[in-house]
């Protein structure tokens, strides 16, 4: 087993990761702005394939809508959770794997691919475009590929509470430029840098948005309250401005939609 396995099989072991997306406002933001994503540009009939799946939220929603499902975990926690969940659903497969290797898909079988959790975790340059090639290979011409990361800025919020020197020091070099490396756990993005990654790939971009806010730090004060009448207000607002570049930063989630050229 490598190093990141089990780094990966040691945070997921220790977190409720299946109620990550309902539990908190932001979480429950996360959900919305993705489906709504994911609902743009899914059709009738269309094969998605689901990488770094967790637990199945968004592959089980999927799939329920009626979509034939493929989900690939490389967590085994996570995968028997993902199985147990979706185990009723005939259209949907749930594979153990890495974003590192899809060999046992064909090229061109998808329209729509979502990697949602592996770019959170890969440290390595190489790996990090392995991962991307791997996604857009698999993904049919026209096709629609939504790659999750974190904002590297937005992970440096989460230390104001009294640890901002480690931080700084966690995320960027002495001259302040990013830095990934395995201990981090999750790791961060300068968007520029990101975007730099799909510059020589065979995709053409499409979107760009923020998951979740900084509805994240908000709901770190002890005095955060919001109804759901509020909630409601919030996403419709948020889905009106995610896409924002002056807002991007301040989202620890980010959405990067392409579409594969033919």
């Amino acid at each position: 087993m490598s190093k990141r396995v089990e780094i990966l099989n040691k945070i997921y072991n220790g977190i409720d990761e299946d109620t990550r997306l309902s539990r908190s406002r932001h979480g429950q933001l996360e959900y919305i702005t993705t489906m709504n994503y994911i609902r743009r540009f899914a059709k009738k009939g269309d094969k998605i394939l689901e990488v770094g799946a967790g637990t199945g939220r968004y592959s089980i929603a999927l799939a329920k809508a009626g979509y034939e499902v493929t989900a690939v975990e490389l967590v085994e926690n996570n995968l028997k959770t993902l199985k147990s969940n979706g185990k009723a659903l005939d259209n949907m497969q749930a594979f153990q794997g890495d974003a590192l290797d899809l060999g046992r898909f064909a090229d061109g079988t998808f329209d729509i691919t979502l990697v949602f959790g592996p770019l959170y975790h890969l440290y390595d340059e190489k790996d990090v475009h392995r991962a991307l090639d791997e996604a857009i290979r698999v993904t049919k011409n026209d096709g629609v590929i939504l790659v999750a990361f974190l904002s590297v800025y937005a992970i440096l919020f989460d230390y104001l509470n009294g640890q901002l020197f480690h931080g700084i020091e966690e995320n960027f070099t002495s001259d302040y430029h990013v830095k990934h490396f395995e201990e981090q756990c999750f790791t961060g993005y300068d968007i520029a840098e990101f975007e730099a990654l799909f510059q020589e790939k065979n995709v053409a971009p499409i979107a760009l948005a923020a998951a979740d806010t900084m509805l994240q730090q908000a709901e770190m004060r002890s005095d955060f309250r919001m109804t759901d009448e509020e909630f409601d207000l919030f996403a419709k607002y948020h889905l009106a401005t995610c896409e924002k570049r002056e807002l991007l930063g301040s989202s620890s989630h980010l959405l990067y939609i392409c579409k594969k050229k033919k």
